[in-house]
C-alpha cells in the first residue's frame, strides 16, 4: 500500500523534503532535550539516507520545535552549534541539509512558529522561492509533524508505530522510508 502511494507521488526535482530532527535524524532523549553535541547521536542509517535523499530532493530542510531554548535549558548558540555539527557530519558523508528552522517558543505560547503551526514552513518558503508545499514531503515522529504537513498540503510520513491520526505513509525509520522511495520511483 505505502509503496503504491509513494510511487503515485511522482517525486522529481520540483520537490522539497522537510524533516523533523529529534526522533528522525537523531535519537531522542527520553523526557529531556539534546543540549550538547555529545548528546547528539545519529539514528542508524540516517547518514546513508541523507546521502541518497540529497540526490533526489533539491531542497532538504529541518523544521524542529526546540522549546529547551525557551525553557532556558540551553542557549540559541548551543542549538546552532548542534545544527552546525549535524550539517557537517551529513556533508562529510556525502549528503546535505540546506537549512534548519527552529521554533524555540514554549508550547503554551501558541506561536505559529511551533508545529503544528506553519511558521517555519513560511520562513523556508521566503528563503527558497521554488518550494511548492503540494510537492513537499514532511517526515516526522509526532502528531504535530503530521498536522503541520496536512495544513500545508504536504505528503506526510510518520516514523514509528501507528498512531490515531491520518498520515500518508508509516515507516519504521528514515532509512526504511528511503529504501521504499528509491524502489518506487
Amino acid at each position: 500500500m505505502s509503496e503504491r502511494l509513494i510511487s503515485s507521488w511522482q517525486i522529481n526535482s520540483d520537490w522539497t523534503l522537510f524533516l523533523d530532527r529529534d526522533g528522525v535524524i537523531n535519537k531522542e532523549k527520553y523526557k529531556s532535550y539534546i543540549k550538547t553535541i555529545e548528546e547528539f547521536k545519529f539514528i542508524d542509517g540516517v547518514l546513508e539516507s541523507l546521502k541518497i535523499l540529497s540526490n533526489i530532493f533539491p531542497r532538504i530542510i529541518i523544521v524542529s520545535n526546540q522549546q529547551g531554548v525557551g525553557k532556558g535549558l540551553m542557549t540559541m548558540d548551543k542549538l546552532n552549534e548542534i545544527s552546525n555539527y549535524m550539517i557537517e557530519k551529513v556533508k562529510k558523508f556525502g549528503g546535505r541539509i540546506d537549512a534548519c528552522y527552529y521554533a524555540t517558543d514554549l508550547k503554551i505560547s501558541k506561536s505559529n512558529l511551533r508545529k503544528p503551526g506553519t511558521g517555519m514552513a513560511d520562513l523556508a518558503k521566503k528563503d527558497f522561492k521554488k518550494i511548492d508545499f503540494n510537492k513537499s514531503v514532511i517526515i516526522g515522529n509526532s502528531s504535530t509533524d503530521i498536522k503541520f504537513g496536512e495544513k500545508l498540503g504536504m505528503k506526510t510520513v510518520y516514523i514509528g508505530k501507528s498512531i490515531n491520526i491520518s498520515y500518508d505513509v508509516l515507516s519504521e525509520n528514515l532509512f526504511s522510508f528511503t529504501k521504499s522511495l528509491i524502489c518506487n520511483m
